[in-house]
């Protein structure tokens, strides 16, 4: 009888008693927070990639359009040096993200069919691709001196160039690599793309070759 009265007082003291809650309740709750945490943590280092690559894409396209050798007084011309040091200057922004190794570069030099261009059509003068993702199907017509383009770029927003010119269009491709988990990002993988006319006269003839120096060719 006694000590039924104890268990009984025992059982009534363990009820009543609340010194451990908050500890039971934070470990209820730790692995929502955690989740949390780490949701926002990736969604937050994604983000961000995506706007680096997005800067790399419009630097490049820049940079594209200001390549090149020559006076005000002729124009311009450009080489496979000039383009393999855009390629390597895209990488070295890249930093940690490696874009060489995670990516895939397309620079293409849209260019007027004729000039005047009565008819509105454009041709591709050159392309060159760099990055390791060969595997990429780029987007936009293929192939250089491609003819009877209205333009480059999405439908609806197509670039085009302007008589006697040319529009350097960029488009990167980069595999992101998460640094929790692939299912708390929208997509493993992003595409940007920008444009910029160039500023100078240029020589849309060719890119001209330089002894010991690999053409980057998609």
């Amino acid at each position: 009888m006694i000590r039924r009265a104890a268990l009984s007082h025992l059982l009534a003291r363990l009820r009543g008693d609340t010194s451990g809650l908050a500890l039971l309740e934070f470990a209820f709750a730790l692995p929502i927070l955690l989740v949390m945490s780490l949701s926002g943590a990736e969604m937050t280092n994604y983000i961000g990639t995506k706007m680096r690559m997005s800067q790399i894409a419009l630097h490049l396209a820049d940079n594209a359009a200001r390549i090149g050798s020559g006076s005000q007084l002729v124009a311009k011309t450009i080489t496979e040096a000039d383009i393999n040091d855009l390629f390597v200057g895209a990488n070295l922004q890249s930093s940690e993200l490696n874009l060489q190794a995670n990516g895939r570069v397309i620079v293409t030099s849209l260019e007027p069919t004729a000039s005047p261009n009565t008819a509105g059509t454009h041709k591709i003068g050159w392309r060159r691709c760099y990055g390791a993702k060969t595997t990429y199907a780029r987007q936009y017509p293929v192939g250089s001196g491609t003819t009877a383009l209205t333009g480059i770029g999405p439908t609806g927003r197509q670039v085009t160039a302007p008589d006697n010119g040319a529009v350097m269009f960029v488009e990167i491709y980069y595999e992101y690599r998460p640094i929790v988990q692939t299912s708390l990002v929208p997509s493993t993988s992003m595409t940007e793309i920008a444009s910029m006319i160039v500023r100078d006269k240029r020589d849309t003839t060719q890119v001209y070759p330089v002894t010991g120096v690999t053409a980057s060719t998609c």
